[in-house]
């Protein structure tokens, strides 16, 4: 089922996630089947379940290739439950985020370039990976969302924050709705 991603302003964006608790369940499968469908439906390269209403700490991502971000490498396709990022090294790198919560926009956001990310995937068996670049930077984005943060509030100049149509305007114009 495709679910309503909420937008920038719903309170329920701005909530801590709550940890998973029951591993390899229906429902918990059935969240991700649900949230897999909806990010497709969005075009997205990732999810987090907040954006959609469900205070979990659970996150989805991964591609081939993507429309929204037409020169990024391909990222794994990847589960994520109660996942915890930690940066391996001090250097942070710049690069241009959108997000289906905030359509329509991007801006320029520091991340840090490589990190270790861990947590568990549904049947609660543990993931530990390291990730640099733009895979290093979707996990960072996407567990944002579980600690109720949007990407706007890490930018460090928002001069660097305008519509995707007029930064970008090869991209297809509602590839950030």
């Amino acid at each position: 089922m495709i679910h309503q991603i909420l937008k920038m302003g719903d309170p329920r964006l701005l909530r801590v996630a709550q940890p998973v608790q029951a591993f390899d369940t229906p429902e918990l499968h059935a969240l991700i089947e649900d949230m897999f469908e909806t990010m497709a439906a969005a075009g997205g390269v990732g999810l987090a379940a907040p954006q959609i209403g469900i205070d979990l700490q659970l996150v989805i991502f991964g591609f081939d290739s993507s429309e929204r971000y037409p020169d990024a490498p391909a990222v794994p396709r990847t589960i994520l439950c109660n996942p915890v990022i930690t940066p391996l090294g001090d250097e942070m790198e710049e690069g241009w985020e959108g997000c289906l919560s905030v359509p329509g926009l991007r801006g320029l956001v520091p991340r840090y370039r490589h990190i270790r990310y861990t947590g568990f995937d549904p049947a609660g068996t543990p993931i530990e990976r390291e990730a640099d670049g733009f895979h290093a930077r979707v996990v960072q984005h996407e567990c944002d969302h579980l600690i109720g943060r949007l990407y706007p509030t890490r930018m460090a100049d928002l001069t660097k924050l305008g519509y995707t149509e007029v930064l970008f305007p090869h991209l297809d114009p509602n590839s950030d709705d």
